[in-house]
């Protein structure tokens, strides 16, 4: 297991430029200078862990943690979440939703699915650069461990 530093890559995975912007500010206020990834859809996020298609391809030698929003084009959130979940070589990659969504049905659901975490984005923006703040912190926190295997 490593601890959050440089070598951890945060993928980002929001439809929203602004949101996007907004994490990765507030994340490297709280002092998190890693290298970020932010993919614009669902289906982008899994071509990147699956390594499918012509775009960038995750590396076997890199630790990853995700930030995942729910509502996206192409695939939502849910089934980015299901995906990974499902894949015996993905399902240790720590997942934390970060969403406008609060239906209590499903923040559960996405816990039976295997996320680490489920935060809801405030609508208002300094309440979301606070929670975005806290949320650097918690990561900070967090041991990530590696994904073994081929891709």
């Amino acid at each position: 297991m490593s601890l959050v530093t440089k070598e951890v890559v945060i993928l980002i995975a929001e439809d929203d430029a602004g949101h996007a912007l907004l994490i990765e500010r507030n994340l490297r206020r709280v002092g998190l200078n890693n290298n970020t990834l932010r993919f614009e859809d669902g289906q982008a996020i899994l071509d990147f862990l699956f390594c499918r298609g012509s775009g960038p391809h995750r590396r076997t030698d890199t630790a990853y943690l995700l930030l995942l929003d729910i509502r996206m084009p192409k695939v939502d959130g849910v089934e980015v979440l299901r995906q990974v979940k499902a894949d015996l070589g993905l399902r240790k990659l720590p997942t934390i939703m970060l969403t406008t969504t609060e239906d209590p049905r499903e923040v559960a659901h996405c816990h039976e699915l295997g996320c680490n975490n489920y935060i809801v984005k405030p609508v208002d923006y300094d309440k979301f650069s606070e929670a975005i703040k806290q949320l650097g912190l918690f990561i900070s926190l967090v041991q990530v461990p590696d994904i073994n295997g081929k891709p």
